[in-house]
């Protein structure tokens, strides 16, 4: 028998092991805190709600392809590819005013060539702030 008892095979609370995990955590957390990105590297001007003054212009595209401007009615018909209404309605927004914002927000089954018939009108309007919501 070797003479071993039956507490004799405790060795109590180990500190080595606690501070190699501290160590690995230590050398985790500085090796991703070297990838952290500012946001002035890449230059952009994030939007900001404080002070913003201007108009947002909500442009709705039904599943049938109709076009409407804040639930006004801007289309003729579906097949209306030129959308005059809605190029003289946004052509004299931005007259007054060029620095409304323009949110297009097409249904998920609207036509893909009807979304690029309004961002047409946009673009001969002179839309510079233009988004999809």
């Amino acid at each position: 028998m070797s003479g071993k008892g039956p507490g004799d095979g405790d060795f109590g609370f180990q500190v080595a092991p606690m501070v190699d995990v501290v160590f690995v955590l230590l050398l985790f957390f500085m090796a991703c805190a070297g990838q952290n990105v500012k946001e002035g590297f890449f230059s952009i001007g994030l939007p900001t709600r404080s002070g913003d003054s201007s108009i947002r212009i909500f442009i709705d595209i039904d599943p049938n392809g109709n076009v409407f401007v804040n639930a006004l009615p801007m289309s003729i018909s579906p097949k209306d590819r030129e959308l005059v209404q809605l190029r003289e309605h946004l052509t004299k927004t931005m007259q007054l005013s060029d620095d409304d914002s323009v949110i297009v927000r097409p249904s998920p089954e609207a036509r893909h060539e009807r979304v690029v018939d309004v961002l047409q009108a946009c673009r001969t309007a002179h839309v510079k702030k233009l988004s999809f919501g």
